[in-house]
């Protein structure tokens, strides 16, 4: 499979491993010349390459969104995200680090704003770069988990399947908004690694 990321950060370039890993075909972009990217596409190795933001979109599958909060409305014209599969990693800090308000929205409902005829997933958010990077398990026993949230059950279904492939447990939080909100920072499911039966029994409390 194609897969797009928009972002070299350390959540960009961490699933960009774990994607090439897997035996996909990876893009990975940034704001800026693809050229500076040379030191990412030597870390994460064989099967990725750089190329411009636009590029990645067009390029992928799937498509990731793994940049800062603060540059959202950066992100290449949405049309060319129409009936893509696009998976939204992005936490809304802002610059400081400090959560953003969004009152009764969450940071995917205002992602789908942006790119609103996107087959919009949350996921790959929920814990960071270095679990992310280090905690995928090739056995199905006691796998991690990472959660995903939409309202297209057929994205999801393909977004599950990537998540099992980079050795993570596939865990379903809802829709884009209650699932959304439940992988918000702060929630007791966001950054804590744990194997599938901590996730129900947390996701229960949430219900």
């Amino acid at each position: 499979m194609n897969i797009g990321i928009v972002g070299a950060g350390r959540i960009g370039s961490s699933v960009a491993k774990l994607f090439a890993q897997a035996g996909h075909h990876v893009v990975v972009s940034h704001s800026g010349d693809p050229q500076a990217l040379a030191p990412v596409v030597a870390e994460v190795g064989h099967g990725v390459e750089a190329r411009t933001s636009g590029e990645a979109v067009t390029f992928g599958d799937i498509v990731v969104l793994a940049i800062p909060w603060s540059r959202r409305h950066d992100l290449p014209n949405s049309q060319l995200f129409a009936n893509r599969i696009v998976i939204d990693a992005i936490n809304p800090f802002d610059e400081n680090g400090k959560i953003v308000n969004l009152g009764a929205s969450t940071s995917s409902q205002e992602i789908s704003k942006i790119v609103p005829e996107a087959r919009l997933v949350k996921a790959f958010n929920t814990l960071n770069f270095q679990t992310l990077r280090d905690g995928g398990r090739s056995s199905h026993e006691d796998r991690l988990v990472l959660f995903l949230a939409g309202d297209d059950s057929q994205a999801k279904e393909v977004v599950a399947r990537l998540i099992e492939e980079v050795g993570y447990a596939a865990v379903d939080s809802g829709f884009l908004a209650e699932g959304g909100r439940r992988q918000q920072p702060g929630s007791p499911i966001f950054n804590v690694p744990m194997t599938v039966d901590e996730a129900r029994r947390r996701m229960t409390s949430l219900a």
